[in-house]
């Protein structure tokens, strides 16, 4: 059923996308493959959300530790480097490490060559939290690896097959 008018049997470029092929061209086993993919990584942040939550830390904060620590500015990142690094707006920044500082997981420091650029670091707390959470997220992301290499490996062998390429 080319393009007929049922949605999901529509082509990318019918929807508004720009994806080539049209869907038409990808089988069954592709789209199974995307969406055990896609489940795979929901089922990851869920279980990385939960975990968390049982450290005593909204998902959101253990994001920002790890902006904070992943962080190449060896004076710390700025606000506005964890907006962008987490995707949200630099008021919502704001009020996160508000809270986050409030918890004792952070601390802001002016940075020394420009007094009007704050600069964000880790408690000892905070240094104690993330490790602990990123150990048992290590050894998870372990344990799906197999899993979803497979599943990766099997979308870039469609690729490679059908010459499909995401649009940017």
């Amino acid at each position: 059923m080319a393009n007929s008018s049922h949605p999901a049997k529509r082509s990318a470029s019918d929807a508004g996308g720009t994806v080539t092929p049209a869907g038409d061209a990808l089988t069954d086993a592709d789209y199974q493959r995307l969406a055990e993919l896609r489940y795979g990584l929901r089922s990851f942040l869920h279980w990385s959300a939960e975990q968390a939550k049982h450290a005593g830390l909204t998902p959101t904060q253990h994001q920002l530790l790890l902006a904070i620590r992943a962080s190449q500015e060896e004076r710390g990142p700025t606000l506005s480097d964890i907006a962008a690094v987490l995707l949200i707006r630099h008021h919502s920044a704001v009020e996160l490490v508000d809270r986050a500082q409030e918890a004792g997981l952070i601390v802001r420091e002016r940075d020394p060559d420009q007094q009007s650029m704050v600069r964000l670091g880790l408690t000892a707390y905070g240094t104690a939290s993330l490790a602990s959470l990123s150990e048992l997220h290590l050894r998870e992301l372990a344990q799906l690896a197999p899993t979803m290499n497979a599943l990766l490996e099997a979308i870039d062998a469609t690729k490679r097959t059908t010459g499909a390429t995401p649009a940017r």
